[in-house]
């Protein structure tokens, strides 16, 4: 188990971060989670205390929003996210914390460089896409494989799923059914790679009051609240994270 207080100072935020955007306040700053954390522990360590976290957070979510997906989309994106987390169950044990910290990190600058495009250059389109095979059987690989390292599948899946336009509930809807499925999924890989270890398990239990917490306060805050403010903070939070993680991974990697 994580004894480190300073571990603890930086997780209560981190997960009550990632119930509010799970609960719809901020969406996908959960990707956060990971990166943040990274700069205390492994991340696989991370990765590992996070995963009973969001499949309770899930099962809320996915109470909230039944009946409400589209159909269509998981179909296609489902399958191709189990081809994503067989490849990293695969590679799992080829990975070590050097090369996943540089890819944890990379995710999170990607995430960060996803969101200001599509802040600031390319905005809304009146272009609206239909569901293609294709596209979503590559991002839904891509989701499932950033899923299973990092819990960092929201900006793959936003890159097939934002162009189509769809009621913004029933997008929501898709993304809850999409990462439950997954997260639960994973429990079984992450479990036969000794990932949820007693100590990893004691710690995420420490942490799992937090979990619904924060899930009603993205809802509460969803309502009332306007997101700009958390937007900005939340953001230099992850860019930082994967500034670092990027820069010691990778020369890491290099060094090794």
């Amino acid at each position: 188990m994580i004894e480190s207080y300073w571990f603890f100072v930086l997780a209560v935020p981190v997960v009550l971060i990632t119930g509010i955007s799970k609960g719809g306040f901020a969406g996908g700053l959960g990707t956060l989670a990971v990166p943040v954390l990274s700069l205390m522990v492994d991340p696989r360590v991370a990765a590992a205390i996070m995963l009973p976290i969001l499949c309770t957070m899930d099962l809320f979510n996915l109470w909230s929003y039944r009946n409400k997906w589209d159909a269509v989309n998981l179909k296609i994106i489902l399958p191709a996210a189990m081809i994503g987390i067989l490849i990293g169950t695969l590679s799992f044990r080829y990975m070590d914390a050097n090369l996943i910290k540089f890819m944890v990190g990379s995710v999170a600058l990607y995430f960060v460089g996803h969101y200001l495009y599509f802040r600031f250059i390319r905005r809304k389109s009146d272009e609206q896409q239909p569901p293609r095979s294709w596209a979503g059987r590559f991002w839904g690989m891509v989701a499932g494989f950033t899923s299973f390292v990092a819990h960092a599948g929201g900006p793959p899946l936003s890159v097939y799923l934002l162009p189509q336009r769809m009621d913004k509930t029933k997008m929501m809807a898709t993304s809850v059914v999409f990462f439950t499925t997954v997260n639960y999924v994973k429990l079984v890989p992450y479990f036969f790679l000794g990932q949820l270890s007693a100590g990893n398990l004691k710690t995420s239990l420490i942490l799992l009051p937090l979990a619904p917490l924060g899930v009603w306060a993205g809802i509460w805050l969803h309502k009332r609240v306007s997101d700009k403010a958390f937007y900005v903070v939340c953001y230099a939070l992850l860019f930082i994270a994967g500034v670092k993680l990027f820069y010691e991974g990778g020369m890491g990697t290099l060094l090794s």
